[in-house]
């Protein structure tokens, strides 16, 4: 595994990633503070065996989001060609190409990133909000970063909604809180509170959900027949289930669900694929 230096990995390509990029790294730690300081001592007694659960999972869920993202932005996925060699075999040969824009050649299923700059293994997408492209060596950090922020999202959503339009709906079920659904600058700009930032985040979380559930649902049949997104319409380098997982998660994969940190070592190199099917 590679790294990537840090100059590098922590500086945006665009603005679009900078701003993508921010939105992560302010919300989640703001997200985690409104769950832990005004939503939980109203649903469970402070130091009950209920807040202190729910307190860990918050934890576990907040470590993930976070170290996935950094490893999706750390591990460097791209082509060195300082350690890339053409192979010698013709036939492993014949299916690598030339980079018009790296001038050099590349192996199957590399890209070329025109944000990035740089020719990706097994190049599926370029991420917004990781700030790099999403390949061979970082796919299982960008799947388990959707993952759980998904999964902390929907939970902080259902007990957010139990806190504002349950706990306190005498507050929140009024006309104005419309506005600061649908015009949350405006209404922040108005009438700045801590009920209307309340309100934000509630939104931001169920906007959080809805992406990483469309995200997943759209890379579900990609991903399951060990294709990229440019390979979305072919199965020629489907293994089956396990085998597809395996390329992604890598032997250990079974642990992976745990931490960023758990070593699973893939079982390819990224380089030389050969097809699973004659399928062109």
């Amino acid at each position: 595994m590679i790294l990537r230096p840090l100059d590098r990995a922590f500086s945006p390509r665009s603005v679009g990633d900078g701003a993508c990029f921010m939105l992560i790294a302010v919300c989640v730690p703001l997200t985690y503070m409104f769950q832990v300081t005004v939503i939980m001592p109203e649903l469970h007694d402070v130091g009950s065996f209920w807040y202190t659960a729910v307190w860990l999972a918050g934890i576990f869920l907040v470590f993930n989001i976070t170290s996935n993202m950094l490893a999706c932005m750390l591990v460097d996925t791209s082509i060195k060609l300082h350690i890339l060699k053409p192979p010698v075999d013709s036939n492993l040969l014949s299916r690598w190409h030339m980079c018009d824009a790296c001038q050099t050649l590349v192996p199957p299923r590399s890209w070329h990133c025109e944000i990035c700059n740089v020719c990706v293994l097994k190049r599926d997408h370029h991420c917004r909000f990781t700030c790099c492209c999403i390949g061979h060596h970082n796919y299982r950090y960008f799947f388990y970063f959707l993952f759980y922020m998904g999964l902390g999202a929907l939970y902080v959503s259902i007990n957010a909604s139990i806190y504002l339009w349950y706990l306190h709906a005498d507050y929140y079920w009024r006309p104005y809180t419309l506005l600061t659904v649908f015009v949350p600058a405006l209404s922040l700009t108005v009438h700045a509170s801590w009920e209307n930032f309340y309100v934000v985040l509630y939104e931001l979380n169920l906007l959080a959900f809805c992406m990483c559930t469309l995200l997943l649902v759209y890379h579900r049949p990609i991903f399951q027949r060990g294709a990229v997104m440019k390979e979305r319409s072919t199965n020629k380098y489907n293994l089956g289930l396990r085998a597809n997982m395996e390329m992604v998660f890598g032997k250990r994969m079974h642990l992976t669900w745990l931490s960023p940190f758990v070593r699973s070592d893939l079982p390819h190199d990224g380089v030389n694929w050969e097809p699973a099917t004659k399928e062109e």
